[in-house]
């Protein structure tokens, strides 16, 4: 079909004076097209759809004469599949290809338009939450991929934004909790998207069936409405999303940052300057405004940030533990087996099982396992056979890091017969002065060669005039000494130091250049003058009777 503004441009040569094949040459047409044309009506339009359904040009698809008969399917059914209406077609004599019926069924499917509503808050009323992520370019040509959550009050606009290290359950409570501490109140309702963090499975209606339970308890602390958007509701989702995508376009890519403390420094100037100094587009005015008004219809934050504790079920191990996040945390011997909750704060970790409680600092380091001073205690009386206690007695000393575990690997390879009475007395020293003093204290050894429960008791007597109080347990029972170590006292006393419950501590002074190395496989080579001058600890062929 030649186009309607051709057509035009044929009228008018035509109108002009021009031969027809000199119309023919000029438009680059037949010269049976610009006879045809110059019968025409003088074009008045140049939408060519009309004008080819009007002419009736091309040839006909196999399904058009079953227009009919689909418009009355639709009409009795219209939401039937039209998977199904080209079976029922086939039955009925259609012999074409599916795709030209399904043309056809789309163009006849009646469609129902729904007016676009905004879904703008009251005071108080709603305010919207999400994740966003952003590559971050610093000045010096490195990037950085940055997570941040947003929060923005419906009503007033106010914003607050924040850099998070990951996009967890607990990262978003954590943050939400925090934004609503910085707001001055909770609204009714959070509104967020449906991620993991929120919720696990819902029906098809929307409704939730699974919520995540981490999130779903700090819900429930703060008395917080949650409504998620809807599937299929850009409406409600777009107004959600276009929060991260104004953070992004308003501050991320309109700024250049030196580092990641630069980054923060602009972060909090920014906020400042749009829910304080710059009017919301939206609205008109300026955030802070707003939020004067709106501030008396939010509720009191019931948990603090720092008091907000996430609810996690556990059950105490066979060893006495309860692991989370790849990090044991240690409990009383009787709980094992009991299942109980863990409640986790920013800094520290409180576990109740049954009648049983312990608080533990909380790690974040690889590999780290905290063990309280008296559960070491009660796990040493709770485990059978003195061998394995002090195995179990190894293991705590272990948990003092690399210093540790390099002391007791030169202990146990110097002293094969008898470093099961070493590890008793390093434990009782651990229990006594406590972790920090007793890893120095294995450093030291370490870097004179000094290898023995002897030398650390020593340097510990001489060095620590008041040994360090370790904590007792949540029920305020005191710690028990070890028996090696006597009563407690400001200090050892040079008498004491050398009354040591080893084989070796009755055993002739050996002459100066062998006190320190005088055990085998003792290192020669660059050692120094020592300091201690304590009895020569060569390995005996038995210790009590214990084997090796």
């Amino acid at each position: 079909m030649i186009d309607m503004l051709k057509r035009h441009e044929i009228q008018i040569l035509r109108r002009a004076g021009h031969a027809q094949i000199e119309v023919a040459k000029l438009a680059g047409v037949s010269l049976g097209s610009v006879r045809r044309v110059e019968r025409e009506p003088e074009v008045t339009h140049v939408d060519r759809g009309p004008e080819r359904g009007r002419r009736a040009i091309g040839r006909p698809a196999k399904a058009e004469p079953f227009r009919p008969w689909v418009v009355d399917v639709l009409t009795r059914d219209p939401d039937l599949l039209s998977v199904e209406i080209v079976r029922r077609a086939k039955l009925a004599g259609y012999t074409g290809r599916k795709t030209a019926l399904y043309e056809l069924v789309r163009a006849l499917r009646p469609t129902t338009v729904r007016p676009l509503v905004r879904f703008e808050g009251l005071a108080g009323e709603f305010s919207q939450h999400d994740f966003g992520q952003v590559d971050v370019r610093f000045l010096d040509g490195t990037r950085k991929r940055v997570h941040f959550f947003a929060s923005r009050l419906k009503y007033s606009r106010w914003v607050e934004v924040t850099i998070v290290p990951d996009e967890c359950a607990e990262t978003l409570v954590r943050a939400l909790v925090d934004h609503f501490a910085a707001i001055g109140g909770i609204p009714l309702l959070a509104v967020f998207d449906r991620p993991t963090t929120i919720a696990f499975k819902w029906t098809k209606d929307g409704q939730v069936t699974e919520w995540n339970a981490l999130f779903a308890g700090v819900a429930l602390d703060l008395g917080l409405g949650i409504e998620l958007c809807w599937p299929a509701r850009p409406e409600q989702k777009g107004s959600i999303e276009n929060l991260v995508g104004w953070v992004k376009g308003s501050f991320f890519k309109q700024r250049r940052f030196l580092d990641d403390a630069d980054l923060l420094t602009q972060l909090a100037e920014w906020r400042t300057e749009v829910n304080t100094l710059r009017p919301c587009r939206a609205t008109r005015v300026i955030p802070a405004v707003r939020l004067e008004e709106e501030r008396p219809r939010l509720r009191p934050l019931k948990v603090a940030p720092a008091a907000l504790a996430l609810r996690v079920p556990i059950v105490v191990g066979p060893t006495a533990a309860v692991l989370h996040d790849t990090h044991p945390y240690s409990m009383p011997p009787d709980a094992i087996g009991i299942p109980g909750t863990l409640f986790l704060y920013r800094d520290r970790v409180r576990v109740i099982a049954g009648r049983f409680e312990a608080t533990h600092q909380r790690l974040f380091e690889p590999h780290a396992k905290s063990t309280l001073p008296e559960h070491r205690a009660e796990q040493v009386a709770a485990v059978s056979g003195k061998r394995a206690k002090r195995y179990l007695q190894r293991e705590h000393l272990l948990e003092l890091g690399p210093p540790a575990l390099e002391y007791l690997t030169e202990l146990t390879h110097r002293r094969p017969g008898v470093w099961l009475r070493d590890v008793d007395r390093l434990h009782g020293l651990l229990a006594t002065y406590g972790a920090d003093i007793v890893r120095t204290a294995f450093a030291r050894g370490l870097a004179e060669h000094a290898i023995g429960a002897e030398y650390i008791a020593h340097y510990l007597a001489a060095t620590v005039t008041t040994p360090s109080l370790i904590e007792g347990d949540s029920t305020g029972r005191p710690i028990g000494r070890s028996s090696l170590l006597g009563p407690p006292g400001p200090s050892f006393s040079r008498s004491e130091q050398l009354a040591l419950d080893l084989p070796s501590a009755s055993a002739p002074e050996a002459p100066r250049g062998g006190r320190v190395q005088a055990a085998a496989g003792a290192r020669r080579v660059g050692a120094q003058r020592r300091a201690w001058t304590r009895p020569s600890t060569a390995p005996s062929s038995r210790a009590d009777g214990e084997q090796s």
